[in-house]
């Protein structure tokens, strides 16, 4: 395997996890409402609209700085 000096494990679980905060996206949640799973294959993240697929809630995505996902209905 090929070795990369620019490569930093570290920035990639930054990046990846909840120690991203605010910049972290995510590919699911669980409507507040009706508990049902909804996964986003585009990802979401901080300020995004969304909408459940089961009730049609509809919620902005906060996403706190330790990358904790809040949602708000709207």
């Amino acid at each position: 395997m090929p070795y990369d000096p620019a490569y930093d494990e570290e920035d990639e679980k930054r990046t990846s996890g909840e120690e991203a905060g605010q910049g972290r996206r995510l590919t699911d949640f669980d409507c507040p409402e009706c508990a049902a799973n909804n996964p986003y294959d585009e990802g979401f993240g901080h300020g995004d609209e969304i909408r459940c697929y089961y009730c049609g809630q509809e919620f902005r995505a906060e996403v706190s700085e330790a990358g904790k996902l809040r949602l708000r209905a709207i």
